[in-house]
């Protein structure tokens, strides 16, 4: 058993339910991963990938543009929309690709990418599918930005690329002071892996939270962090899903996800609508912990995001954590990002199914010297 700080590779852990995990012959609290509302363990939708499975087998073996667009995509997509409000939805094989299918569609429309330079590394790689130059501004910094669109000509056309809910730092993007300096050519791609389903009034994500029109949004979305199921999805106007079909390679040569798994998705979104304590639950939780470190002097902000990180700055610090997670039976998440922004840190998940003895467990771990 490897005996740092962080889990290693060669670690691994069981689920033995919604909120607890089997690590090292032991059950610990679980608050790693992005399964906000543990939908991965939900009895609904695990029913749904096995009805699934038996009823669509596992594969289509095909790509979507030749003989493997199976109907229950399609019911995906309609569902999608209806759920985000939004005119259509392109599902696609994962969540980190769907950014870089959207680019690929739209490749050679955009004078510049104007990047957040903590960004995921999808958004970094997806920023190169676009065929233009690429710039860099600050992190979550609308004046930064402002300043790369004043060195625009008059016939500038950005793309801006962010995050929605930035999943190393539970922070949320600024969008609606983004989009009052966009240049009236500009657009927005939002990576929002992690915000679909959890924020807004009704779990459309970071737009809806920002209150923002998606006129010049491009939302990409993740189904298996929220919803968990599985793959991606690309939302905006029609006529962007009529371009990812027409000229996206990635999209075009890329066997879609298992049938079994978008029967899955699609069932989840049938849970949420239909089990509204959901999000007040997880609203609830994800404050609750909030309110305790702002209490103990943490300085955490109030957004209702379920994300909370901290970043140890000396060896000791970092074992010393781990081992009080460790005493109060917490698997210490201690995390880098390979590729991605920010230092290794510990990054805790508040989840809708975390119980209020978890939480002050949690609580106590993280306040306590």
């Amino acid at each position: 058993m490897n005996t740092n700080s962080k889990l290693s590779p060669g670690d691994t852990f069981q689920q033995v339910n919604r909120t607890f995990v089997c690590w090292n012959n032991r059950v610990y609290s679980y608050f790693g991963g992005c399964d906000y509302f543990r939908l991965s363990t939900h009895r609904r939708i695990s029913m749904a990938a096995r009805m699934g499975l038996r009823k669509y087998g596992l594969n289509t073996a095909a790509s979507r543009m030749t003989t493997g667009n199976h109907a229950v995509y399609e019911k995906l997509e309609a569902a999608l929309a209806e759920f985000f409000d939004i005119p259509a939805a392109t599902v696609v094989p994962s969540g980190y690709s769907a950014a870089a299918v959207a680019a690929q569609a739209l490749q050679g429309g955009f004078s510049r990418a104007l990047i957040d330079e903590k960004a995921h590394a999808s958004l970094r790689d997806a920023a190169r599918q676009f065929g233009c130059p690429i710039e860099t501004f600050q992190h979550r910094d609308a004046g930064s930005l402002a300043r790369l669109f004043e060195r625009g000509g008059a016939g500038d056309k950005p793309i801006v690329l962010t995050d929605g809910l930035f999943s190393h730092s539970g922070e949320v993007a600024p969008l609606a002071l983004y989009l009052r300096r966009l240049p009236a050519r500009g657009m927005i791609l939002v990576d929002d892996a992690h915000g679909a389903g959890i924020l807004g009034a009704k779990g459309r994500g970071t737009p809806e939270y920002a209150g923002v029109s998606r006129g010049r949004i491009i939302q990409t979305i993740s189904l298996s962090k929220a919803f968990g199921a599985f793959g991606g999805a690309i939302l905006g106007a029609r006529a962007l899903r009529e371009k990812i079909l027409r000229s996206s390679p990635m999209f075009a040569g890329s066997t879609p996800l298992p049938p079994p798994l978008a029967a899955a998705a699609l069932e989840a979104l049938a849970v949420i609508r239909s089990e509204p304590g959901l999000r007040p639950r997880l609203e609830k939780n994800c404050q609750h912990v909030r309110t305790g470190l702002r209490e103990q002097g943490f300085p955490v902000s109030s957004a209702p995001t379920p994300i909370i990180v901290f970043n140890p700055s000396t060896a000791a610090e970092i074992g010393a954590m781990r081992e009080r997670l460790l005493s109060r039976k917490i698997l210490p998440t201690y995390i880098e990002y390979p590729g991605g922004p920010g230092q290794a840190c510990y990054r805790f998940a508040i989840s809708s199914e975390h119980t209020r003895r978890q939480l002050d467990d949690l609580l106590d771990a993280l306040t306590t010297d």
